[in-house]
This record gives structure tokens, sequence and C-alpha cells, in this order.
């Protein structure tokens, strides 16, 4: 089993370190911002992930978005959306963002957008700007990436079952909870059935999609039907507890695109001249956590971590501990720290963490029940009493 288990984590560092892993976020920026509460003056550091709640957060003008991550093919994309904002269009914007393809993307990107990046992201997409074409068997930029493989893969299995696609199709349409939740269950066993259940349990499906196997073993331990069963309690609770008209996450896999007026903030026409002003107030930094708060020492307002630690609590507690102090010293009273995780109770937050970060709950519950994503069992907000000296 060792041997096996070492298999299957040199599989997902294969795919996260080769790969674009995430070409779009899937943490609700709604709910964030509710629970951050951006001010003028914050400056925050994050993960970047696609780099869409990075923009979203731009709408509450925060001074400054330091976005980390160890995969720079993300923070090239965060960075290409950055340069469209800022030496293109908002019809450009959505052809190549919300339609997800975009007819002349090569011309486009040729003419304007390739000088204006750094050599490393326009190194990425001098190779891979073809996500944008719309052609061959993959229409949309959102197929691609390991996520967007698994979406394409997903869908494609939907169309070959014409009846179910049209009465999924129907869900997203319903004009009521009432119907909604009557859909919903019309679907659920033809969607959820024995094939999905054996795909989705093996370890390359979750790789796709970014889940370690130490989240893995999460779903194992506490689900009969491991990681379909966490999602079917996911997907209940979005389709039968939560209004489906704006909920965009969902409609992009469905449809391999946004649609003008069910999609992210920083895709709305009215925000275009807001974030293309404030786009230069996000940095990109590749880097780790830990590594970057090393290199640039500051006392920020504001974390947003998302579940990576369930990584770190599981395969190096060093490296875990390391960080929080790094955060804690890199701090100051009242910066807020948001994280989420696979697991429905935190029990891996050192012991000093404690000592000096309270967990905020009421909000942080309230929320959590809004998220119209729904893929994380617990969402943490932790507020800073004392940052650790340094």
């Amino acid at each position: 089993m060792k041997q096996l288990n070492s298999v299957r984590d040199w599989l997902f560092r294969q795919v996260h370190t080769r790969n674009l892993v995430y070409n779009t976020c899937w943490e609700d920026p709604r709910c964030d911002r509710q629970l951050l509460n951006l001010q003028p003056d914050s400056e925050m550091v994050m993960i970047t992930s696609a780099g869409c709640n990075a923009l979203d957060y731009l709408l509450d003008n925060p001074r400054q978005i330091n976005c980390v991550d160890m995969n720079p093919r993300q923070n090239a994309l965060l960075e290409l959306k950055q340069v469209v904002f800022q030496h293109s269009d908002f019809d450009q914007l959505f052809q190549l963002f919300g339609d997800g393809r975009h007819r002349q993307a090569d011309e486009l990107y040729q003419d304007t957008l390739r000088q204006n990046l750094s050599d490393t992201s326009r190194q990425y997409w001098d190779d891979n700007m073809d996500f944008f074409n719309g052609r061959g068997i993959r229409k949309s930029f959102y197929h691609y990436s390991t996520s967007g493989t698994f979406a394409w893969m997903a869908n494609q299995y939907l169309k070959v079952r014409r009846n179910v696609y049209d009465q999924v199709q129907q869900l997203f349409s319903a004009i009521s909870m009432e119907e909604q939740v009557r859909l919903y269950y019309q679907v659920e066993s033809k969607v959820l059935n024995p094939l999905t259940e054996f795909f989705i349990n093996r370890h390359l499906t979750l790789c796709l999609v970014g889940v370690p196997r130490s989240q893995q073993q999460l779903f194992v331990e506490k689900y009969e039907k491991g990681a379909m069963g966490f999602i079917q309690e996911c997907l209940r609770k979005v389709f039968t507890e939560l209004p489906i008209h704006d909920n965009y996450f969902y409609r992009l896999y469905l449809n391999g695109s946004y649609s003008r007026d069910c999609c992210p903030s920083y895709l709305e026409e009215n925000n275009f001249a807001v974030l293309r002003d404030r786009s230069e107030h996000i940095q990109t930094h590749t880097n780790t956590i830990s590594g970057f708060l090393e290199a640039n020492p500051n006392a920020y307002s504001h974390y947003v971590l998302l579940d990576h630690q369930d990584w770190l609590a599981a395969n190096n507690r060093t490296a875990l501990e390391q960080e929080w102090r790094l955060i804690l010293q890199n701090s100051k009273p009242g910066t807020r720290i948001l994280l989420r995780s696979a697991a429905h109770e935190i029990d891996f937050f050192p012991d000093f963490v404690h000592q000096h970060v309270q967990f905020e709950q009421e909000e942080t519950a309230r929320t959590h029940k809004e998220d119209r994503v729904g893929t994380y069992a617990s969402v943490y907000l932790g507020i800073v009493d004392e940052p650790l000296p340094s």
C-alpha cells in the first residue's frame, strides 16, 4: 500500500507541475467578499488559482493583491486576463473568457497581448493560445486544462445520453425552487449512477480536478461511496437549497461558456472600466506562500489560502507550521485569514495559531450555506488578535 500511495502522489505531482490545472475559480467570491470586508488600505496575499476571484476582489478596491502560486501556468492565466483589461476592450474579454472562444484569438494575441506579457507567461501562451480558437473537438477554453478536460469528458458523457442532457438543461431553466428540486431529483440517479461512481472514485480523475490523496482519504473515511458520496451531498445542497438562476459555476461546466446575464462579476460589462483602472493593483508571484512571505515581509491585512493546507497537514507538518508562523509574523491585529477544507472540521491548526487567532463562526456559517459551489466541507475565517514577533 505504501508503494501504491507513493505512485499516486507521484501522479498527482506530475499532473499539477506540468499543466494548467484550474481554468476558473471554484470558490464563491460573493461569499468571500462578505467575509473579507476589504478596504481601500487592504493588502492581500492569496493563492492565484485561475485569477477570477482576485479580479472580483478588485471591485472592493483594495490597495494591493499579491497572487501567489507554485504553478506558473496559473499566474500566466491571470496575467493574460490583466493584459486583456489593460490593452483591449470588453467584447474581446468576453469572447475569450465569457464565451471561451475567439475566432481571432491568435491575431489578437500576436498584435496586442503578447508584447505586454512577462517572459514566462509569453512562453506559455505562445504554445497554448489555441485553447481559445474554438476549433477541434474541444470548442471552449473551459474544456482545456486538467479540470477542463474532466469537464469536457463529463459534458460528452451527458450529450451521448441526450434525454438526460436535455433534462439537465431544463433544471438550469427552472423558474421556481419547487420545480428546481423536482427536476434535480429526476436527474440525480441518471447522472450519479454506478458508472459515474466508478469513474469519479479513480485517483486519476480526482487528480484532474485538483484533489490530492490526503483529501481523497477524507472522502473514503466519511462516505460509503467515497468521493461520489461527497459530490452527491454537495450537489444536493447546491441544487435543492439555493436558486440556480445565478449559479454560473455549474452552468459553465455544462455549456463550456458563461452568458452575459450569468457570469462572474469580472465579466460584467459595467465593471470593465473599473477593473481596467485597478488591474495593476494585482501582482503575481510564482512561489509558495512561505517563500513569498520570506521574500516580501509586510503587515498584510488579508490572506486567502483556499484548501492547500489540507495537503500540508497530511504531507508536511513542518511546512504547515512554518507557513502559519510566517503568516502571523506578517500580519497585524485584525488581519483576516480565509481558508477552506475538504474536512468537515479542521484539526490540524498548530497550537500557537489558537493563541493568536480567533475563528469567527456566525458569519462563516451563514455564508457557507449560501455558497453556490458547495465543494468544500468547511470554511474558516481567522481574525488575528496579536501577530507573532518576527
